[in-house]
């Protein structure tokens, strides 16, 4: 059985995605993980800590994803159809959860600065992974926006449709442009 931090993080990163972040309470991660109120805060001080946790483990499970799944891409243009393809299949697996960072984004007020942050670094690190590989800071930031704007809209419409159409946009701007 695993140790009593990792039962409450992985029933965190179960909840908080399924459920969101307002919806679960400490109350229920503690019941769910089988562990103690006081076990719960010897390892997170508060909830907000723990979310913390749970953005940056989300963070690593989604990008070690997204590269093994375009890991066998040649070229720029294939990596980037690949990388939508990606957020097709992420919605399969996860019924159109959506986005970890921005779920948790509009359930939080501003003055959670310290979650606001981890959610800020892990989208400036995909902008910047974007831009490395396309090194051009317009075309990777528009890119980057139709990756965004594709993964909230299906999301809203339960659809891929504008994930499929944002594929072919994506694939017009690398074409005239490398």
């Amino acid at each position: 059985m695993p140790k009593p931090r990792e039962r409450i993080l992985n029933t965190a990163m179960d909840l908080f995605h399924k459920q969101g972040y307002n919806n679960t309470g400490i109350n229920q991660i503690i019941e769910d993980a089988g562990v103690s109120k006081a076990s719960f805060y010897q390892h997170f001080r508060s909830k907000d800590e723990l979310c913390i946790e749970f953005l940056n483990k989300r963070y690593d499970y989604w990008v070690s994803e997204l590269e093994q799944f375009t890991s066998e891409a040649k070229t720029v243009q294939e990596k980037f159809q690949q990388t939508f393809d990606f957020l097709i299949d992420m919605n399969k697996r996860e019924d159109f959860r959506g986005c970890s960072f921005f779920n948790i984004l509009s359930e939080i007020p501003a003055d959670q600065e310290n979650i606001h942050h981890v959610i800020r670094t892990h989208k400036n690190k995909l902008r910047e992974s974007f831009n490395e590989t396309l090194q051009n800071d317009m075309v990777s930031a528009h890119i980057y926006l139709l990756f965004e704007s594709a993964l909230l809209t299906s999301q809203l419409y339960r659809s891929n449709e504008l994930i499929e159409k944002s594929k072919v946009i994506v694939q017009d701007i690398l074409n005239t442009t490398y």
